[in-house]
């Protein structure tokens, strides 16, 4: 047994990055330089941490995959950190079986715990509930019950389940507290913060006001009229109707839902939805179109009248219309939400996970630098964009949805 490698890497599982660095600085072989690799990680050298870990997985000889798939999971880790959702995920899977197999119960769940963290960096929220509950956390070391926590208040937060979060939230504190780790204990607070600042915006009767995310979960349990301008639903007692495909159609709903139960001139929908700032006879008629079409797909829940000036609202049964709105909206909005986490991005990640072209993302990006929202570092490929997080605000609802069915 190598006592300098052990203690390295004992180093490493309290979170003293610098200590283990320390121990195997001067070394090159392939367990040091794996060790380094991960305590530069831990440091923030990314790139010097990927190009370690590479040299170190190509050392270990054939006989030791344990080890080489040890340096696959290190990677996957620091390519979350570094928000890079492309890195192949088949790499990851096949490391996981390998530590499985051979018996590291610990790691294996490690590997798994990064998948799952990749889908809901993508918005994958159901498939990462499903992968979660593949892993059993009791026989776990405190560190990574705390992760385990950690990421349920993740799903919870993001599926609008508090309770369930703050349950997750105060079993990762003390998990955290067992493993003495600072820096997990500041991940779980900060996850935290979720739960106590504005997480969208309601709209009734041309007022406005922010909501906290339980207001916003007792919200969507009433039996209001709910016109979501998060996800582009309709919500009415448990019963929910999408109109993300169709963003016409929900811009008209959500224009009478904001006016409620008054009427909206035809003139201001057609500006509205349209663009149009001198509407014409096609205009006019484009709109009566939609109209009809938004009439058929809301005919279950509420009624589109017609009235002297233009169109009103009428649900069926519900008592009041709310609109429920991102606490900050704009043409960038999406990518500012993601940048908010204070983590670089790639124009190509993100691209990526908002489903966009990555040359509508660039445009996006450099009008978000003209206004001095965000800055970018590195040239060409190694470019990245960064923006302070919002303080305010939790981005939380600000993250596009995938589409039902996708």
């Amino acid at each position: 047994m190598d006592l300098t490698i052990t203690e390295a890497a004992r180093a490493l599982a309290e979170g003293d990055g610098l200590g283990a660095l320390n121990r195997v600085a001067l070394r090159n072989d392939a367990a040091a330089l794996a060790l380094r690799g991960i305590a530069m990680a831990r440091l923030g050298d990314l790139a010097r941490a990927k190009a370690l870990l590479r040299r170190a997985a190509r050392r270990f000889g054939p006989n030791e995959a344990v080890a080489r798939a040890r340096c696959v999971v290190a990677q996957a880790d620091i390519a979350l950190v570094a928000r890079e959702p492309a890195w192949p995920g088949e790499a990851l899977e096949a490391a996981r079986a390998t530590l499985e197999e051979h018996g590291d119960r610990a790691n294996g769940a490690y590997a798994r715990y990064l998948e799952v963290r990749r889908l809901l960096l993508t918005g994958r929220i159901a498939q990462a509930e499903r992968t979660l509950a593949a892993v059993n956390p009791s026989p776990l070391p405190a560190f990574l019950k705390a992760l385990h926590e950690l990421i349920v208040a993740g799903i919870a937060i993001r599926s609008l389940r508090t309770r369930v979060a703050r349950s997750a939230l105060a079993r990762a504190r003390q998990a955290a507290l067992q493993a003495r780790i600072p820096a997990l204990a500041a991940e779980v607070e900060h996850t935290a913060l979720a739960l106590k600042t504005p997480a969208a915006r309601v709209i009734t009767g041309g007022q406005q006001r922010l909501l906290l995310l339980d207001e916003v979960e007792a919200l969507l349990e009433s039996e209001s009229f709910v016109v979501d301008g998060c996800r582009h639903v309709l919500r009415h007692v448990g019963g929910v109707l999408s109109l993300a495909r169709r963003p016409i159609l929900f811009g008209l709903l959500r224009a009478l839902g904001e006016a409620w139960p008054k009427d909206v001139p035809r003139e201001l929908l057609l500006a509205r939805t349209f663009g149009a700032k001198h509407a014409d006879e096609s205009h006019r008629a484009r709109l009566r179109v939609e109209i009809a079409r938004l009439r058929t797909a809301i005919r279950s829940l509420a009624r589109v009248t017609a009235t002297r000036q233009g169109f009103a609202l009428v649900p069926h049964r519900a008592r009041r219309v709310i609109v429920l709105a991102p606490p900050i909206e704009g043409e960038n909005s999406a990518i500012l939400a993601f940048l908010a986490d204070g983590e670089p991005w790639s124009s190509s990640a993100l691209a990526l996970v908002l489903s966009m072209s990555q040359r509508s993302v660039q445009r996006g990006l450099d009008s978000l630098s003209a206004a001095g929202k965000v800055q970018s570092f590195g040239r060409g490929r190694a470019r990245r964009w960064i923006s302070s997080p919002i303080p305010q605000f939790t981005t939380t609802l600000l993250l596009p949805a995938p589409f039902p069915g996708d």
